[in-house]
């Protein structure tokens, strides 16, 4: 298979509340918007997309309609300490797990959209030689 894009697609009861968490706190821009379905876009060279799906739309197989659940969605950023103090300090999301380091190598923190689909803003870091072997 040779793919020409690949991105998420959430389904959500609430498609213009996650639309403006998206846009507002993680920077994406909105590229198409009907009452059902929104589409996003990171600007740069990249262009990492993301979709938002009412969770009742019959574009979905009857038995999947249901709001996405057990997800999450890693944000590998230059600088997680500044998007903590962006996100948790300033812009008051509540953290579900606090900034640390890992021995796998990253330093992190978890919050949550809209829907509870959980966000991992992560900046790579050394990890500790247990780990280090582990990597191709």
């Amino acid at each position: 298979m040779r793919l020409t894009s690949f991105y998420p697609v959430i389904c959500t009861a609430r498609p213009k509340e996650s639309r403006d968490f998206y846009t507002r706190l993680l920077g994406f821009s909105v590229t198409f918007e009907a009452d059902w379905y929104i589409s996003l876009r990171q600007p740069g060279e990249a262009g990492w997309e993301l979709a938002l799906l009412d969770h009742t739309h019959p574009t979905l197989p009857e038995g999947y309609r249901t709001p996405a659940q057990g997800l999450l969605l890693n944000f590998e950023v230059e600088d997680v300490d500044a998007e903590w103090h962006r996100l948790v300090t300033r812009e008051g999301l509540r953290p579900l797990l606090g900034l640390r380091d890992e021995d796998f190598g990253q330093r992190h923190f978890i919050v949550a959209d809209p829907n509870g689909v959980l966000i991992d803003v992560i900046t790579p870091i050394a990890p500790t030689a247990e780990y280090a072997e582990q990597y191709i």
